[in-house]
Formats: C-alpha cells, structure tokens, sequence
C-alpha cells in the first residue's frame, strides 16, 4: 500500500505542474518543529514537499527596487504561487485522506506568531530534510538548480511514506553576498547549524521593521535581495526538473 500511495503522490505532483517533490523523514527535527507550532504539527512522521520554481524575468526585478516592480513581482512570485502551492497541498492532501491517512496541509505563507515572526511550520524544514536543499547564510532554502528562487508548501502526514533523501551539506563556501546587499543587515553570515537557534543567523524584527517601512512608503512591501543575488540561482543555464 506504501509503494502505491508514494508512487500516486509523486504522479500527482508532476500533474500539478511542481517543479520539485520530496518526502521528509522528521522525527529527527520534531523538539523543533513542536517548539514552533506544538503538538498539532510535531505529530506527523512524514513530510510531502512541493516546490515551485520563480520566474527568473521576474525575480530579475528585485534590484530595482521600484513600486511598479514590486507590485508585479509581489503579485505573480508571491501571491500567484503561494495560492497554486496551497491548492496543490491540498490535493496532496486530499488523496492522502482518501487513501485512509491523516493529512495536515499546511499553509505556502501565513505567519501565526507576530511575536517571534514565525509560521506554525518551517516550509524550509521539509525540502531541507528530503534532500532537496540546504539551507544558506540568507536563512533561506537554496537548491543546486535554482538556488533560493522556489517556494515551497508541506503537507504532513501519517502515511508510511519513503523518505526521498537526507539533508545536503552547505555549498555557500566563503560567499556572503547575500550577507552584503541585506539593506538592514540582518544576516550574520553564520552559515547554518540544526541545534543553533535563527537568532544566531537572522534578526528576523529588523527584516519585518524594512518590510513593514517599505511598505508604508510604497504602499508594497517586497526586498528579494538575498534572494536574487545568490550565485546558485543565476547559473544562467538550463535548469533541470526534479
């Protein structure tokens, strides 16, 4: 039953257009995810990651750091394909319960926890653990085709899924780029460690003070610039499919 259910679940994913799809092991990461979002999220033992990769034309856009820009960017990078990304979970999702499991899609992008500016659930954490990225000094998810230009959503589950593979080591090397053009700083250049708390990586309230100021003087609140400066996400070459 486990090998029909991965196989109908990694299909789906391709109907649905996703440029990436992983299964996470998560036992090993469940002290963290129950500090972020308790026993409602810790409780699941497997993890079914879709990816979407951005466009780089619009990505491209971010160093301008215009108003018309951002809208555009903001519309089609963010809300366009965090919607197809929470529509696809539930898909996801949807086939899991029919098949008898229990199934938690958690949403592409909503914060729960104004005070410690979090989501209930990392959607680092899943791609991270399936093997499909690692994490870099920009605290994002960087993968060796795109770098950081996707946008993920996880659902969990009960389902006795394989894994699709382990966690990758860093490959930022000595590069700090996006540490240098961060306009607030917020990025120590620390690169990653599992048992070191994001504080040790990111100050989180001066990214969501920049946000929130650009906003206000834009009427939109978008920056991108960790993102659109990674090396890894402009190779310039064909990308391929995972």
């Amino acid at each position: 039953m486990s090998e029909d259910i991965d196989e109908r679940i990694r299909n789906l994913a391709h109907t649905l257009d996703m440029d990436y799809f992983g299964v996470a092991d998560l036992p090993p990461a469940r002290d963290f995810i129950h500090a972020q979002g308790g026993e409602r999220v810790s409780r699941y033992p497997r993890g079914v990651v879709l990816g979407m990769a951005l466009q780089d034309s619009l990505v491209d856009l971010l160093p301008e750091q215009d108003k018309e820009g951002a809208i555009l960017y903001k519309h089609s990078s963010y809300d366009v394909v965090n919607l197809a990304l929470d529509q696809a979970a539930l898909r996801v999702a949807n086939l899991l319960r029919r098949a008898g499991f229990m199934a938690f899609p958690v949403p592409a992008s909503k914060r729960t926890d104004d005070e410690h500016i979090s989501a209930v659930f990392s959607q680092k954490l899943t791609p991270h653990l399936a093997g499909l990225g690692w994490i870099g000094k920009s605290c994002l998810l960087v993968t060796p085709d795109h770098g950081p230009r996707v946008r993920w959503v996880t659902v969990l589950t009960d389902a006795p899924l394989k894994p699709t593979g382990s966690p990758l080591k860093p490959r930022c090397g000595e590069c700090t780029l996006c540490v240098d053009i961060c306009p607030v700083q917020a990025f120590t250049g620390r690169s990653f460690f599992p048992d070191e708390p994001r504080e040790t990586r990111f100050d989180a309230a001066a990214c969501d003070r920049y946000f929130k100021e650009t906003e206000k003087e834009k009427g939109v609140a978008v920056c991108g610039l960790c993102l659109w400066v990674c090396p890894h996400g402009r190779k310039g070459r064909k990308r391929s499919v995972k």
